[in-house]
């Protein structure tokens, strides 16, 4: 069975964000959450957030041990992102851009 959830709108760059998705993909759902609790990176946060609200999901199914669940998908995606524009020399202006992320997380209990 597949338990998801999502976090959007992150004010983060998903470049930054991918890196700390990409540590833990395909690993087990403690695993997981012991590094994302010893990550120094900013995306760590929002992605233990997500990680436990998936895991918040599945528990209420009575019949799932939480202590099998595995992630099965994980991605980050670009959401919009805020631009303006801040004067430079001679006249010329050059763009700002904050982006922001779309996190997505699926659980499963069994392994392929």
């Amino acid at each position: 069975m597949n338990f998801k959830a999502s976090c959007r709108y992150v004010k983060m760059s998903p470049r930054k964000a991918r890196y700390v998705v990409d540590l833990i993909r395909g690993k087990s759902v403690n695993y997981a959450l012991e590094v994302l609790r010893m990550t120094s990176k900013r995306a760590s946060c929002v992605v233990d957030k997500t990680l436990r609200s998936a895991i918040a999901g599945a528990s209420e199914n009575q019949d799932i041990d939480i202590d099998s669940l595995y992630i099965k998908e994980i991605y980050v995606d670009g959401g919009p992102a805020r631009k303006w524009f801040r004067p430079r020399a001679r006249g010329v202006s050059s763009m700002i851009k904050k982006r922001t992320s779309h996190i997505s997380l699926v659980l499963s209990d069994t392994k392929k």
